[in-house]
C-alpha cells in the first residue's frame, strides 16, 4: 500500500510540476513577443509593462560589428526619443528555456524586419523572474549576427 501511494503521490507532483512548467513557459513567450512586437511599435507603456528593472539588472548588446554595448536598463522604460522601432515585424523561434521557481532564463533567436524591409539577426538570452504572478524580464543580452 505505501508503494502505491508513494507512486500516486510522485506522479502526481510530475504532473503538477510539468503543469505548472507548461502554463509558465506560454506565459514566458507571450511576454517576450510582447516585448518584441511593442520595442517595434513605439509603445512605451506597453514595453515598460514587460519589465522590472532591478539593481542588478542588466542589458547587453553585442553589434553585428563587434561592439559591445551596456545599455542602462532605465531606458527600456523611458527610451529617449527615435530609440524605439517605428514599424515593422519580430519574430521570435528556437525557445529555450529552464524555469526554476520564480525565476527563469530563455535563449531565443529574433529575425526583425524594420518598416523599410531591413532584416536584423540577433541570438538573444533573456533573464526573468516571477513577480506578483507575472513574468517580468530583468535582463537580456542581444548577439546581431549576419546569417551565411
Amino acid at each position: 500500500m505505501k508503494k502505491i501511494l508513494l507512486s500516486i503521490f510522485t506522479t502526481i507532483i510530475c504532473v503538477n510540476s510539468y503543469s505548472q512548467n507548461a502554463n509558465d513557459s506560454t506565459a514566458i513567450i507571450r511576454l517576450l513577443e510582447k516585448e518584441s512586437s511593442t520595442w517595434r511599435s513605439g509603445d512605451v507603456k506597453a514595453h515598460a509593462d514587460c519589465w522590472a528593472i532591478k539593481p542588478y539588472s542588466r542589458i547587453l548588446v553585442s553589434t553585428g560589428d563587434g561592439t559591445a554595448l551596456d545599455i542602462d536598463p532605465n531606458m527600456v522604460l523611458n527610451p529617449p526619443a527615435g530609440m524605439m522601432g517605428n514599424g515593422g515585424v519580430a519574430v521570435n523561434s528556437n525557445y529555450k528555456m529552464n524555469i526554476s521557481g520564480s525565476n527563469a532564463w530563455v535563449s531565443h533567436n529574433e529575425e526583425s524586419t524594420a518598416a523599410d524591409g531591413k532584416k536584423t539577426y540577433s541570438y538573444e538570452m533573456r533573464i526573468l523572474e516571477k513577480i506578483n504572478g507575472e513574468w517580468k524580464l530583468v535582463g537580456q543580452s542581444i548577439h546581431i549576427y549576419k546569417p551565411k
